[in-house]
């Protein structure tokens, strides 16, 4: 069976915005090479919010050089960019948002939740792109909840909805630069699972419910990140509670990462290109609004 490399959680959040507060389960800084392609995982709430009459949230930023994967389970978000697109997600949906050459963006509370206020529950996963990527156009892929397959597990464990790659012969609607799988785990309280991962395949378990057991021996609590070996075939998943948790599995990317702020390259050169693209206005800029 995979082993656990290590357990991974932060108890302090900080504020992206005025919108989102998270907390960091997973970063490049502290596992380096070992999660490849994955660089970033934050945990956002769950947190409440009053109506309001101003929307919160993140304003125009730039991005260039990965993806970022926004995965909501309470609340909602509208989305606006430099490459003309929009959308709105709310629970279950799905956000895959390829800057690769260079976008500009705004994340915001949707006006209805603004509005009305409530609870506010997402996950945002940062993607590396393989360097023969990392300068094609941007992309935006609105993944609906419908459209997102739901597998029911056997022994009436949970179910699992396949966002990105393969689960059970079911494939998810995520298009993807490098073979990824991201899975959408809802296990029972008692329930088991056995999962069948790729070899060579950099594997995590974003724990954000609940309490799960790994292997019979490794307990991963709420808001933690456990980062597992390459090699070593199947792990095994027992829910002492009701648990959601994120499952990744991805074909690490053997390239050099260079990051600075919103900007993931190969070196320090490019970087410093992105900076310069990015300040004489090369990435566009997000249209106003429709009144």
């Amino acid at each position: 069976m995979r082993k656990i490399l290590g357990i991974f959680g932060n108890a302090r959040s900080h504020w992206v915005g005025d919108g989102f507060p998270v907390r960091s389960l997973l970063s490049h800084d502290s596992v380096g090479e070992h999660a490849s392609p994955f660089l970033l995982i934050d945990y956002a709430g769950p947190a409440e919010f009053a109506p309001a009459t101003h929307r919160r949230g993140v304003g125009v930023h730039p991005h260039r050089g990965f993806e970022t994967v926004t995965v909501v389970y309470r609340g909602e978000v509208d989305h606006r960019d430099s490459a003309g697109n929009g959308g709105h997600i709310g629970p279950g949906d799905v956000q895959w948002m390829t800057a690769a050459g260079g976008i500009m963006h705004e994340e915001y509370h949707s006006d209805a939740f603004t509005r009305q206020g409530g609870t506010l529950e997402m996950v945002q996963l940062w993607v590396n792109l393989p360097a023969r990527a990392k300068s094609v156009r941007p992309r935006y892929q609105t993944l609906l909840n419908g459209d997102i397959p739901a597998v029911t597990l056997p022994e009436r464990a949970g179910t699992l909805r396949v966002i990105a790659g393969t689960f059970d012969g079911r494939d998810g609607p995520a298009q993807t630069f490098t073979p990824i799988n991201l899975w959408d785990l809802r296990l029972n309280q008692g329930g088991s699972l056995a999962l069948e991962l790729p070899q060579g395949h950099s594997v995590g378990l974003a724990v954000l419910r609940g309490t799960v057991l790994v292997n019979g021996s490794d307990l991963i609590g709420e808001a933690q990140f456990g980062l597992m070996s390459r090699e070593g075939g199947a792990i095994t998943l027992d829910a002492s509670s009701d648990a959601t948790v994120l499952v990744l599995s991805a074909e690490p990317i053997d390239e050099p990462v260079v990051m600075h702020g919103p900007f993931v390259m190969n070196t320090a050169d490019e970087i410093r290109q992105a900076f310069a693209d990015f300040q004489n206005g090369r990435f566009g800029a997000v249209p106003e609004p429709a009144l």
